[in-house]
C-alpha cells in the first residue's frame, strides 16, 4: 500500500493548483487595468488643472498693448479696467466670433483704441492680426485678456505670431460655462499643437 503512488490524490492536488493559478491571473489582470486607469485619470486631471483651470498669470505695471480676445466671460470689463489703470498706451478689442458685439469702446484718456474683426474669426486669426499690429507699432510686450481655460492655447497661438513677451490676465466666467469651455479647449489645443503649427 505504501509503495503505490497516490495518483488520484496527486492529480486532484495538481488540478487544484492549476485552477487556483488560473483564477489568480484574471484577478491580477483586473488590478493592473484598474491601476493603469487610475494613473491615466490622475494625469488627465492634473493636466486639465494646470493648463485650463489654474494657469500661471500676472503682468508687470506696463506693457505695450492690452489685447482683448473674443469669447465668453466679462472680458471687456477686465480690459477696460486695465486700460483705465493706464497699464498700456493701446487697447485692442477683437470683435470676432462670439466676441464683443457692441460699439468700439470710446477713447480712455490718451489711450489709442483699435477694434477689429479677425479673419479667420478664431484665436489664430486674432494672433495673426496682432502680429501685424505689433510689427507696425514696435510692441515689445502685450497682455491678453481672456478666460482661464483659453490662457495656455492663447499663449501658444500668439507666441507664434509675436516675438515679444506675452502676459495673460483672465476675466471672470460663469461657473456653468466651465465644463464646456474645458472640453472645447482640449480639442482646440490638439488642433493648435498637431494640425496648425504655424502663425
Amino acid at each position: 500500500m505504501s509503495g503505490r503512488p497516490l495518483t488520484g490524490v496527486t492529480s486532484v492536488l495538481g488540478w487544484r493548483r492549476r485552477a487556483s493559478g488560473q483564477s489568480r491571473r484574471p484577478h491580477r489582470r483586473r488590478r493592473a487595468i484598474a491601476a493603469v486607469v487610475i494613473v491615466v485619470v490622475l494625469a488627465f486631471g492634473t493636466a486639465t488643472a494646470r493648463l485650463f483651470v489654474w494657469p500661471a498669470q500676472g503682468m508687470p505695471s506696463r506693457v505695450s498693448a492690452i489685447v482683448m480676445l473674443a469669447g465668453p466671460g466679462d472680458r471687456l470689463g477686465t480690459a477696460l479696467q486695465l486700460a483705465r489703470a493706464r497699464r498700456a498706451p493701446m487697447l485692442v478689442v477683437s470683435r470676432g466670433h462670439e466676441g464683443y458685439g457692441g460699439a468700439c469702446p470710446s477713447k480712455i484718456g490718451g489711450l489709442t483704441v483699435i477694434c477689429f474683426d479677425p479673419s479667420p474669426a478664431t484665436t489664430r486669426g486674432e494672433a495673426q492680426f496682432i502680429g501685424r499690429l505689433a510689427r507696425r507699432y514696435h510692441w515689445h510686450s502685450i497682455v491678453l485678456v481672456t478666460i482661464r481655460p483659453q490662457d495656455t492655447r492663447a499663449r501658444i497661438r500668439f507666441g507664434r505670431c509675436f516675438g515679444g513677451t506675452i502676459y495673460v490676465v483672465t476675466a471672470p466666467m460663469p461657473v456653468y460655462d466651465w465644463p464646456y469651455q474645458v472640453a472645447y479647449e482640449w480639442g482646440a489645443m490638439f488642433k493648435a499643437l498637431a494640425l496648425q503649427r504655424s502663425c
